[in-house]
């Protein structure tokens, strides 16, 4: 008898817990990127460390941390798709995740130790990509972050997909 009874009180749990949990589920659903990024949100900022650069406002934590976006030449779309196929013709990159506005791509050193992140966020209606480029271990990389977004910059200014910093 008092079982039936405790079943009968509590049969609502049951019900009211899937409720509960397809509530929440409903509250949280952002599409992330690899990074645990909100996709069309800006790139995460970098740490206070030096051994990452970024081009979006108010990501930088110092001066030393900015560099320069990319303004895309002509068609956003098509120059998008080629500097997709540039930057996987660097060496050592990889994209391992990438979305209609987005590119992230690992870049490992050479001698296969450090793998580093590149990301890279288009703004269509502006005509920019947006870039960040950071060591995933460390605290100083003895400037191989900006000479990579340097190096991409060079690589996309002679295929004429960019132009050149004002």
């Amino acid at each position: 008898m008092r079982i039936t009874c405790f079943n009968k009180a509590f049969s609502w749990i049951k019900p009211a817990s899937i409720l509960l949990v397809i509530g929440l589920a409903g509250c949280s659903a952002r599409v992330l990127d690899s990074q645990n990024r909100v996709v069309g949100s800006p790139l995460p900022n970098c740490p206070a460390s030096p051994n990452c650069v970024i081009s979006e406002v108010g990501g930088a934590q110092s001066a030393e941390q900015r560099v320069a976006a990319f303004r895309l030449n002509g068609d956003v779309a098509a120059a998008w798709k080629q500097l997709r196929a540039e930057l996987v013709s660097m060496p050592r990159t990889t994209v391992v995740f990438e979305q209609a506005d987005y590119i992230h791509a690992e870049v490992v050193s050479p001698w296969r130790v450090y793998t580093d992140d590149l990301a890279l966020r288009l703004d269509r209606p502006q005509q920019l990509v947006h870039l960040r480029s950071s060591s995933r271990l460390g605290y100083y990389d003895f400037g191989v972050n900006r000479e990579r977004v340097e190096a991409l910059r060079q690589q996309l200014l002679q295929a004429d997909l960019i132009q050149p910093r004002p």
